[in-house]
């Protein structure tokens, strides 16, 4: 794999496999194949494919299949977390051993179970990711959650600076010039780009990853 391209790889709050495998930029260049990550703005459609400018300052070709999972990232706010909603949180531990969230992503039901856990994340040096169901939800005091996962919980504070979103089922007409995007790709052995899932901003809303 080019350096370009090695320039786009991160992980994503929504992304089970990218998370449990650790490192994903390693292990894509030895292997055809492996989903990672890009995101970006798109600058171009047509047809089954995608320009996108990513954030690293590179335009990248992505095609598009009948399989690819396309999304709608809308604007949240904290009260659309309940107990029992499923979300994901990068975040930065505290002194007290809890967590300070980075950013939330209200998963759609369809989507329970996705990245399941509490690990290590390079948002930032130091960061993890949580994914899991809300438990308690205090809103009246640093709104905090507590989040439930296989084999563990974390207590969550969200400051209300931070973004939150929702993800929703979505189409292709979301896919216009202009408009921000998380992929999911696989990179075959000619290094073609082919988008699994598409996570797009709705009404000019930016993914926040």
């Amino acid at each position: 794999m080019n350096r370009s391209l090695q320039g786009l790889l991160y992980r994503l709050p929504a992304i089970a496999l990218a998370l449990a495998l650790g490192c994903v930029g390693a292990l894509a260049q030895e292997a055809p194949g492996m989903r990672i990550g890009v995101r970006g703005e798109i600058t171009g459609v047509g047809g089954d494919l995608l320009k996108v400018h990513a954030s690293t300052g590179e335009t990248v070709s992505v095609e598009l299949t009948p399989q690819t999972q396309v999304r709608a990232v809308t604007l949240a706010n904290i009260e659309d977390i309940k107990p029992g909603s499923y979300i994901g949180t990068a975040a930065m531990p505290m002194a007290d051993g809890s967590l300070k969230a980075l950013e939330v992503h209200v998963f759609p039901p369809q989507m329970v179970g996705t990245g399941e856990g509490h690990r290590p994340f390079d948002l930032v040096k130091g960061s993890s990711m949580t994914n899991g169901s809300v438990g308690d939800l205090v809103v009246s005091n640093g709104r905090t959650l507590t989040v439930n996962y296989k084999g563990g919980q974390q207590k969550i504070l969200v400051p209300d600076d931070v973004p939150i979103v929702n993800l929703a089922p979505g189409d292709r007409s979301l896919l216009k010039p202009g408009v921000k995007v998380v992929m999911f790709v696989t990179q075959s052995a000619d290094g073609k780009l082919t988008a699994q899932s598409i996570s797009a901003g709705k009404d000019g809303v930016a993914p926040p990853m």
